[in-house]
Formats: structure tokens, sequence, C-alpha cells
């Protein structure tokens, strides 16, 4: 028996952190833990809540979306990773060693090697070419010319700028200044790649383009990177997990596909109720239990007790590894009827099914249902059956009902 491997250390740990601003926020935080409104906080106190009371843990080579509107405490959580904002309290493990003990020097070298950050507006030097910009975190780290020169320009491919090394940051258009800062972070070689609202600039279709070219980055990187917007389709594009704020305090956290079938509460139900679930709805998740029949026990009088006496809509057949060699509905069963009894015995003679993978999402599969009314059958990574999906039953999943 295979046994299952093990769970992963969280590369990222964020454990019970709150941060409240204001001239003494240690006054306060025991008010702020038994739960003192945000706003009678601050009419009473003058201190704001940032953050209340935030756990997430965020595995080794993930992109984890922080999602939230304007003042929901995202970027505020964000900063907390690499220190640039320190918490109230709570703690920030990174690979298990708190940063919240590492003292100058320590802080520096995790920022210098360890996190990287792309920033929402660039943060080019003007004055610079692309290749200088890109060797410049490189350089501060004190690695030598010709080895900071030959990284630079690995990553400057790595994001399609070969041939702009040479140019300046005016002349490049916002979309192609963000992969100069995105090439930049990951020139550093850091585990860890923090993105603050990094596409949010940028125009409807270069985001886009943007959006797809971190997402083929991340396959070949597997980077672990957190990722913050306010969009909520672009954290269903990009995001392994999704965490939700409102008003600094955590309202969910899963996939996109675990959000939009099952919002925790109603802020988060509203928060995706438009959303086009058929660009994230897998069919895993749809599926309904297939009526499967061995080849090797395939008759007419096996189908038709399945068929009209169980009341079935359809039967796979299956070879010996569960893989679906054809498909039998009632409506068959009944324009064949006069087929003789050893045509029904192979399955050679029956309809090849339909069959869609189970990690599939519903929008790559609807069109399928215009030639075809009988289920998909829907199998997994080894082409083994795992159930079915009917028209009727993808037409649910895509209602928010």
């Amino acid at each position: 028996m295979n046994k299952k491997a093990p769970p992963r250390e969280p590369k990222i740990s964020i454990e019970h952190v709150y941060k409240i601003f204001g001239e003494d926020p240690q006054s306060v935080l025991e008010r702020v833990k038994a739960g003192a409104d945000k706003r009678e906080i601050l009419e009473e106190t003058g201190h704001v809540i940032g953050i209340r009371d935030i756990s997430l843990k965020i595995a080794p080579g993930e992109t984890f979306v922080v999602m939230g509107l304007s003042g929901s405490g995202k970027s505020t959580l964000i900063r907390h990773i690499n220190r640039l904002i320190d918490p109230t309290a709570g703690r920030i493990l990174i690979d298990g060693d708190d940063v919240l003990t590492l003292d100058e020097k320590q802080l520096r070298e995790l920022r210098r090697h360890k996190i990287s950050m792309v920033f929402q507006r660039f943060a080019l030097l003007p004055h610079k070419t692309v290749l200088a910009n890109v060797m410049y975190p490189l350089k501060v780290s004190g690695v030598a010319d010709d080895k900071a020169k030959a990284a630079a320009m690995e990553q400057i491919e790595t994001v399609g700028l070969a041939g702009y090394e040479e140019r300046y940051p005016r002349h490049l258009s916002g979309g192609m200044q963000q992969r100069v800062g995105l090439a930049r972070a990951l020139a550093t070689s850091a585990d860890i790649l923090l993105m603050d609202e990094a596409f949010s600039a940028l125009d409807p279709l270069i985001r886009s383009d943007m959006q797809a070219q971190l997402k083929e980055l991340q396959a070949k990187l597997q980077k672990t990177i957190v990722f913050i917007t306010h969009d909520l389709d672009e954290a269903l594009r990009l995001g392994d997990h999704i965490a939700i704020l409102n008003d600094g305090e955590l309202r969910q956290v899963g996939t996109g596909e675990d959000i939009l079938l099952h919002p925790a509460d109603d802020y988060v139900e509203r928060f995706v109720r438009d959303v086009n679930r058929g660009r994230v709805v897998t069919l895993a998740s749809t599926l309904r239990e297939a009526t499967t029949l061995p080849a090797s026990e395939l008759s007419k009088a096996r189908l038709a007790t399945l068929l009209d006496g169980e009341g079935v809509e359809s039967v796979v057949v299956v070879d010996g590894d569960n893989r679906p060699v054809a498909a039998v509905t009632e409506h068959l069963l009944y324009t064949e009827r006069e087929a003789p009894e050893s045509w029904w015995n192979s399955a050679d003679n029956l309809p090849t099914p339909e069959t869609a993978r189970d990690d599939q999402v519903l929008s790559e599969v609807l069109s399928r249902y215009k030639q075809n009314a009988t289920p998909l059958v829907i199998v997994d990574h080894n082409g083994a059956v795992v159930g079915k999906l009917s028209p009727s039953d993808a037409l649910e999943a895509l209602t928010n009902d």
C-alpha cells in the first residue's frame, strides 16, 4: 500500500498577527483582542486597527493571493513578511525562523537574498538602463560585475526583454517596465517573491499578458509568491490559495473553487456572486457517480437491467483498468433493440464515450454538449473513470444558487 507523502512544512507562517497604528498600540491591544470595534477604538483612543488576528500558512512553491478592497489590510499584511512593518503582536516565520527576532544585519540579508518585492509603480531608477536596473540589487549585495551582468541578462531574457537591456525606463511601455521590475526581483534568486498590486497600474490587455507570463514563469521557477490584489478575477486566475480580507480581518482562505462554491459568510458570497464560475470550477467538483460495467460482463440483458430496471441514464463500459471503452444510453438500447445478442457482447460495436479530465474547468467542455446530449465521462490523469457530468449538472454548477 502506498503511503501518503507527509505534509510539507509551510514556507511562510503568519501567526495571530495584529497591527495597530497609533502612539501607543500596546495600550489598546487587549481591547482589540477582546473584540473592540474598529470605530470605537479610533474614536476613544485615536488608534487605527490595521490587522486583527490573522493566521495563514503559505506552502513552498505556491502562489498565495491576498485580496480585498481598499483599506482591507492586504498591503499592510504583506509588508510584515519582510518587516517593512513590524506587527503589534504575533509571529512571522520563514522556513520556521521568526523574522521578528532578526537583528538589522540579519534582516538586510533576508531582504537581499531570501525575499524580493515587486511594486505597483515599478520603482525603477529612471537614470539607469534596463540592464543596470536589473543588476542593481546584485551590485548592492556585492556581486561581481560579470556575475551580476550574467544573472541580470538571464532574467531579462526570461521576461522577454532581450534586446532592450540598454534602453531606459522612459523608452518602455508600462507592461515592459513592470517586466523589468519582475526581472530585477528574479535576479536575486530569492525563494520568496512579494508582489503588491504589481499589475494594477497596467491597462487591461497588458495586465492579462503579465498574468499569463507570471503563470508561465511560476510553472518553471516554483517560487513562493505572495500576490496582493483587489481584483477577484486576477486572484482566481493566479492563486493556488486565496485569502479574502475585509476591514483588517480574515474572512476566508481556500482555493478559488472552494471560495466560489462554499463562501464562508455573506460578505464573501456577495464578493463572488458575479464571477464566471465556468472559468474556475473544475469537473471534479461537479461530477456525479457514473454507472460502470466491465467489458467482460457486457451483454444486452445486463445493460437492460441497469438502464431499465435501475433507471440509470447511461452505462460506461470499462476495461480492466477502469478506462472507458464504450457508453450506452437507454435511447441506444431502444434504437438497436433488433440487433442480435452477440452484437451487444462487444464494446467495439458501441459508441465511444466523450471524455474529459477531472482537472478541466467547466468552460473548457461546455461546447461539447452541442453535439452530444449524453453525459461526459470524467476521467483522472490515468484515464480511469471517476464520474460523469450531464448537461443539467453542468448548468446547475454555473448558477449561483
